[in-house]
């Protein structure tokens, strides 16, 4: 694939050798239909003669034909995609930039796979479903998937910055200081000069601009009443705008209604801050002159102003969307054109006091080695320190290389834009490299501790070059990384398999369920640390809510129950001060095989309300699979104090793991508590373990503690518990969780947090519902602890929609249903248990499940995806659910109006082909 960034969002360049071969029998049959052959033979060899007419008639063909672009490996519904084709010269497909995050492609040598869908339905599909420019937000967290990079960014950094008349003046001595031309230094001085000049409108200033009277930095003024392509508040229209010719260039890009950008905030998507006006009658040299610079556009800012051009529109968003992004793809590549950013080895400057920073870090790691030579520190505790020591250095010395830049120094720009590297890659290039991994993972070997740190740290940086011994230190590092990325892949495809398959029969299935309970929800904090790991705003937008949301300033209702939550309300809710509110949570849902609409919300791919048939099951395992790449794959050494556990703790794609296969074996798993209560004594037994005792009304429990797990800092004699609650550090068992409490809820609760808490200290986010519907189905089991008057056996495990049947037959014939409680499986487990055994045997286990299933005599009801998939059935969602849905009814009228279109241009080629009469007379 190479790059089209000529092309509208939804299309793609097709080289025409392809697409002569892919749209071949539609191809023949235009040259039939033009009455230039009259049969397969003849234009076969008319196609292989190189007939111009040949390119024609390929063109009418492709003209409303979308094509299937595929690029492997396909971690989520966004690996596939729609595209219009457009001919193209050359030997590789064209892409549109904006599309590549989602497929995750880049042009260096990357490869697609083309599919041609062929009947009228299947386009009509391909169109209103999968075309590049409606698939805009990813499905793990809703937010757009298609924000500008690179290039893209750097231009439109470059053509919002503003720029001090000081700075212009700066450049314009420094010029005449070198030796330069002395009219190119008045060019400079003049822009400097001209800034707070007032133009009559947009037009005019944009003319200056063009005849290099001012700098697309320089900042101006500008009549509101002048700038017809934004929206302003009546009282302003007479005021004067400050803001710069690059501003006004950008905001013509933007919708007419929008209000005019002057910064990224808030504030400034309602209307334009206050402090950009100036009244007629000012003096506008001196006012401007007074004014800070506005701050500039960054990546995430673009990304920002993205999310909330989509949430202004209201129908077909997506296209519009696409339309306003691709102007900001343009503007973006022709000003990082114009503004001819280059990176030379000069723009790179060694740190001042680098020295004097390594010497004091020698000097401390020094001390550290004595201290645990004297046997002050455990070698853990000398590694997390050293470790710490030359990272804190090394951020000292990258702060002080990057404030020794200048702010138009190509190189800060890169980085301050977002559009590639960051402070750590350039604190490598001119401040030190630091300390390097080993591919070993810290253990003790014997009585000796081997750490997976190289102890001495790279004092060199790439400007000035590292020496021998540094090279082949560092060699060491970045194998490690090499081969740890390769496995990784491996590892996240395996666990994306199972998650797939746990879920695959997870479908939206009615409109609500009406179950009677909601889920809780607030701002997850991490005790530990206290960083807040996901906003309760963040969790409550695009559900519906469960019973009255009330007011706790006012005590009015701020919404009803099973109102929609949207943008707007889950602003207000969250600014009344609501902490904690109930909404309608696929873990509560009642439907039997799969959610219903009310409980599961928004659809997070198209940004509505979910649709009856949407396979969220899957939808669901791609999100949590997909970003699994991005997650590490070692385990970390907590530092800190002695005794307070210096364990290792799981983390990354592990830890994911380990929580999704409710795994029991859990490295320093920590004591829960088996009951309420209030902790009445701790002592050692007669063998010096220790133990806590809690008490409550009806008893007195002893809960024995692990060697070297000391009770949580916080917990003392005295203090109440609840049950389920951590005594010791350490990850919590989820089955013994259940176990002990019987409380689902607290489980649920505690997987979600664990899994969001890996994936945000990755910076990942992952919206709520995905890992909920996982939950769900580890859930699905139970075991019959009574089996009442039913024909089952008490400890066997069935699923719930099953036994809810056999208790619903015995109520109605008034016998004594069977009592059960949830057990916990882990996904793989889940998936092989799963009622239907063809979708259990093509999972793993094959010869066990299918002599189990014949034993048994079972029937599968084929009611997932793949079951149908094997049997070779249409699935049983999307447009294959037996509910009409909207799209559904769209796809079939498209498809109807393409049949129509096709069945029109047949008939009137005929006519023009038709020969007279008297020719086709059969002489007597």
């Amino acid at each position: 694939i190479a790059v089209g960034p000529d092309l509208k969002m939804y299309e793609c360049g097709i080289p025409r050798e392809m697409a002569i071969q892919l749209f071949k029998p539609f191809v023949v049959n235009e040259l039939k239909v033009q009455g230039l052959v009259s049969n397969a033979k003849q234009a076969e060899k008319f196609i292989e003669s190189g007939d111009p007419r040949v390119w024609e008639a390929v063109e009418e063909v492709i003209k409303e034909h979308p094509v299937l672009l595929n690029r492997a490996p396909t971690l989520h519904r966004l690996g596939i995609q729609a595209f219009i084709p457009k001919l193209v010269d050359g030997r590789a497909i064209r892409l549109h930039p904006l599309v590549t995050p989602a497929f995750n492609a880049d042009f260096d040598g990357d490869q697609m796979a083309v599919h041609v869908p062929l009947s009228e339905e299947a386009q009509a599909e391909a169109e209103i479903l999968m075309l590049g420019s409606n698939n805009i937000l990813g499905p793990k967290d809703g937010k757009p998937i298609v924000t500008p990079s690179q290039d893209m960014v750097l231009g439109n950094f470059y053509l919002n910055m503003e720029e001090t008349q000081e700075e212009f003046f700066e450049k314009a001595d420094r010029i005449l200081k070198q030796g330069g031309p002395q009219e190119e230094s008045d060019k400079w001085r003049l822009f400097g000069e001209r800034e707070g000049h007032a133009f009559r409108d947009s037009n005019e200033a944009i003319l200056a601009y063009d005849n290099k009277l001012i700098h697309l930095h320089t900042r101006i003024c500008v009549p509101a009443s002048g700038i017809k392509f934004a929206k302003f508040d009546e009282n302003h229209l007479n005021d004067y705008v400050v803001t710069t010719v690059g501003k006004l260039i950008f905001n013509e890009a933007l919708p007419k209604d929008f209000p005019y950008i002057n910064e990224i905030s808030p504030e400034n998507f309602v209307e334009l801050p206050e402090r950009y006006f100036l009244k007629k009658g000012t003096n506008l040299k001196e006012a401007v002159k007074q004014m800070p610079l506005s701050k500039d556009f960054k990546k995430k800012d673009l990304g920002i102003l993205v999310k909330e051009i989509f949430d202004r529109f209201d129908e077909n968003k997506t296209s519009q969307t696409s339309a306003i992004l691709d102007k900001i793809k343009d503007i973006g590549f022709e000003y990082s054109t114009i503004a001819g950013t280059t990176v030379s080895l000069s723009d790179i400057n060694t740190a001042p006091n680098r020295e004097k920073y390594v010497e004091v870090g020698k000097e401390k790691a020094t001390q550290l080695k004595k201290l645990l030579s004297r046997g002050l520190l455990t070698p853990q505790e000398w590694e997390t320190k050293l470790t710490q020591l030359w990272d804190g250095i090394k951020t000292e010395i990258g702060q002080e290389l990057m404030s020794n830049m200048a702010r138009k120094n190509p190189i800060n720009m890169m980085a301050t834009s977002g559009a590639r590297g960051n402070v750590s890659n350039f604190t490598q290039l001119g401040g030190i490299r630091g300390l390097m991994g080993k591919p070993t993972q810290s253990k003790t070997r014997g009585d000796e501790y081997v750490p997976s740190i190289i102890e001495v740290p790279i004092y060199s940086n790439f400007r000035d070059g590292l020496n021998v011994s540094e090279f082949f230190l560092s060699t060491h590092g970045v194998r490690k990384g090499l081969t740890d990325t390769a496995l990784k892949t491996a590892e996240s495809g395996y666990l994306t398999r199972r998650l797939v398959d746990v879920a695959q029969d997870v479908i939206v299935e009615e409109e609500d369920c009406g179950t009677e309970l909601g889920n809780k929800v607030m701002t997850i904090v991490d005790k530990k640390s206290g960083a807040i790991i996901e906003q309760l705003y963040d969790r409550i937008v695009g559900r519906y809510a469960h019973g009255d949301v009330v007011s706790p300033t006012t005590g009015e209702v701020i919404a009803e129950d099973g109102t929609y939550i949207d943008e707007l309300l889950g602003r207000r809710i969250v600014n009344e001060g609501v902490e904690e509110m109930e909404i309608r949570s696929v873990f509560m849902c009642e439907s039997k095989y799969g959610v219903c609409k009310k409980c599961y919300g928004r659809n997070m791919a198209t940004g509505k309300v979910v649709e009856v048939g949407e396979a969220v099951g899957i939808m669901a395992a791609q999100s949590i699979g997909e970003p699994g790449t991005q997650l590490t794959m070692r385990t970390f050494h907590t530092g800190g104090v002695a005794g307070s556990g210096s364990d290792d703790i799981t983390q990354g794609l592990p830890r994911v793991e380990e929580l999704f296969e409710a795994r029991s074996n859990l490295k320093h798993k920590a004591v829960i508590a088996k009951i309420d209560g209030k902790i009445t004594a701790l002592e050692p037994n007669e063998k010096g373990i220790f133990s806590v005792y809690i008490t409550n009304k009806k008893e007195t429990i002893e809960h024995p503690l692990p060697t070297n797990s000391p009770l949580r800092n916080f917990l003392k004699i005295g203090s109440i518990v609840e049950a389920g609650s951590k005594l010791t550090e350490g990850p919590i068992d989820p089955k013994e969780l259940l176990e002990e409490t019987n409380d689902v809820r607290k489980v649920q609760t505690y997987i979600l947090k664990e899994v969001k808490k890996v994936y945000d200290s990755q910076g990942i986010e992952i919206s709520d519902k995905h890992i909920e519907v996982m939950i769900r189905q580890m859930l699905r089991r139970v075991v019959v602890v009574d089996p009442g008057d039913t024909m089952l056996s008490a400890g066997i495990h069935i699923s719930l929609p099953r036994i809810s049947d056999i208790n619903e037959e015995m109520l109605l014939s008034g016998k004594q249903p069977a009592s059960y409680r949830s057990v916990l499986l882990g996904i793989s487990k889940a998936s092989v248990e799963t009622d239907s055994f063809l979708s259990a045997a093509s999972f793993q286990e094959t010869t066990k499940v299918l002599t189990e299933a014949s034993i048994k005599g079972k029937i599968d009801p084929l009611l997932g995806l793949k079951e149908n998939v094997i049997v070779g059935k249409m699935i049983p969602a999307g447009t294959g659910s037996l509910v009409e849905r909207e799209t559904t009814l769209l796809i079939k009228e498209r498809a109807q109006e393409k049949r129509l279109i096709r069945e029109e241009r047949n008939k009137e080629e005929e006519v023009l082909n038709a020969l007279p009469e008297e020719m086709t007379r059969i002489p007597e």
